[in-house]
């Protein structure tokens, strides 16, 4: 009887747990839409639609065609290993970091990082807001 009791109570407190862990997810923010351009070694990114994205909590991860770029730019930023100083829109670290609809952000790599971007390449960009993703976007170089 003593058992069945223990059982019992063990059992409300497993899910009395698992009841608050449900109810302490975060809620999930509105989709945001990005487009991606890629002109030489320029890369532009668009905010097309949906929630204003906080640039401080942004990272971006670039790949050419399958493979990471040797360095990743810190947005935002204003001189980082791997880019050419000065990116423009809100990933300039003396921009406002709320990234609205209609702004773009553009950045340019530098002869210093690797792999290039070479014409027909395959440009992959991800952003995450923390360890959510935002947007996962693919362009051709021109």
């Amino acid at each position: 009887m003593l058992l069945i009791g223990l059982v019992v109570v063990v059992a409300a407190a497993v899910g009395a747990a698992a009841f608050d862990a449900a109810d302490a997810s975060p809620t999930p923010t509105r989709p945001t839409a990005l487009s991606l351009g890629v002109s030489g070694d320029t890369l532009s990114l668009t905010h097309e639609g949906g929630a204003p994205l906080d640039v401080d909590s942004l990272a971006v991860r670039i790949s050419v065609d399958g493979e990471s770029l040797a360095h990743q730019p810190p947005v935002p930023f204003f001189s980082a290993s791997g880019f050419r100083p000065g990116p423009t829109g809100p990933f300039n670290a003396a921009a406002d970091p709320r990234w609205t609809v209609g702004e773009t952000a553009t950045l340019k790599l530098a002869g210093t990082n690797d792999p290039t971007i070479e014409p027909g390449a395959t440009v992959t960009v991800r952003v995450f807001d923390g360890d959510t993703p935002v947007a996962a976007l693919e362009a051709t170089a021109s």
